[in-house]
């Protein structure tokens, strides 16, 4: 198969999609591989080194984008729109539930397209979990950071003094993101409570986390109660392909202390926080009621080495057996794939992308 790869141009996204190695094991089954170049630059790969693992380098994104099979990190913003067809099938992050305007682009272009975030296997959402683990653990860096009295925070270090007490933090969902949120926090000294809605996960973090993070069931009196004295909230809730519950409501923001952070790991999906916008690695924060927001779109994308390499050890398996055995037989295959496809010949085949957006739901099928 033909596989592109192209770079990325969403701002401040410095990932690539597949290092020269994942190239080389790709072309060394027999698929050529066109990358775009200097698509690895901002993750430390060399257009050099493509080229001696086997990929054909191209100093144009339209050529990259005429291959079969196109490999991305993030979805397709408006530039990219033309590119779209429908002999394609696009692999990506996609995110549609919050994304009207792309989905319209890759129905009225016919595009193929199947979301890592919706691929699920064994319960877990596979290609999702590296990137979520990043974020996880970047949001309490982030949190930490805003939290000083010069960027707008209260002035408050996470993990106080001896004879100081730490600062309070408050993880809403015990998913991968919320988990390694915890796991940092708790590892800085913060005083950590996580929420979360299902039962049998709470039972699962209790064993899972340091001791001194605590549980708590997900309920909109037990968040409004801990408003008050929380220095940083980490919104971490995925609803699969859906458009992110709103749990902190901005009647609840007034509640909370002026100069306290809010992260939202789940605005990819529209943010769980109704204060919630999209930011950029370039502007970061805003605030809102005295309270610093942090929304950045891809937080992974600060650490394009790791997020690449961890990134291409999840997707690797997925792109060589579409790539070897085609869509179709793919998606027989392969666990959990058939999940992935979101939009198939005009139509959004993934039900949640569906109800969120308000469009139709198609049952794909290839007879």
């Amino acid at each position: 198969m033909n596989i592109g790869i192209p770079k990325e141009i969403k701002v401040k996204e410095s990932r690539v999609s597949c290092t020269p190695a994942g190239v080389r094991h790709l072309v060394s089954g027999g698929h050529r591989v066109v990358v775009e170049c200097r698509a690895g630059e901002g993750s430390g790969f060399s257009d050099e080194k493509y080229k001696r693992s086997g990929a054909i380098m191209s100093a144009s994104a339209e050529e990259v984008w005429l291959n079969e099979l196109i490999v991305k990190v993030k979805e397709p913003i408006a530039p990219e729109f033309q590119f779209l067809r429908q002999d394609q099938i696009l692999f990506t992050f996609l995110h549609l539930a919050s994304a009207p305007e792309l989905t319209r682009a890759l129905l009225d272009a016919k595009t193929t397209s199947i979301a890592y975030e919706t691929i699920e296997h064994g319960g877990r959402l596979p290609l999702l979990a590296p990137m979520s683990e990043i974020a996880g653990k970047m949001s309490i860096i982030m949190g930490g950071f805003y939290l000083a009295s010069h960027h707008g925070g209260e002035g408050k270090l996470l993990g106080g003094l001896p004879g100081v007490l730490p600062a309070k933090v408050l993880i809403l969902g015990g998913g991968s993101a919320g988990t390694n949120a915890a796991k940092s926090a708790a590892g800085l000294g913060a005083e950590v409570t996580v929420m979360e809605i299902n039962q049998d996960r709470l039972r699962e973090l209790e064993a899972l986390l340091p001791p001194q993070v605590r549980t708590l069931y997900a309920s909109e009196q037990n968040l409004e109660e801990m408003l008050a004295d929380v220095d940083l909230i980490v919104g971490a809730v995925l609803v699969t392909g859906a458009s992110a519950p709103k749990l902190l409501t901005r009647s609840m923001l007034r509640k909370m202390k002026p100069g306290s952070v809010v992260v939202d790991i789940a605005i990819d999906q529209g943010g769980c926080f109704e204060s919630s916008r999209p930011t950029t690695h370039e502007n970061p924060i805003f605030i809102e009621a005295g309270i610093v927001h942090y929304c950045v779109a891809n937080m992974p994308g600060a650490y394009p080495r790791t997020s690449t390499e961890g990134l291409t050890g999840a997707t690797l398996p997925y792109i060589r057996r579409i790539a070897d055995l085609g869509l179709e037989g793919a998606m027989v295959m392969v666990p959990g794939l058939s999940g992935g496809l979101n939009t198939w010949n005009g139509y959004v085949t993934h039900k949640e992308v569906a109800r969120s957006l308000a469009l139709s739901f198609h049952e794909y099928s290839f007879l």
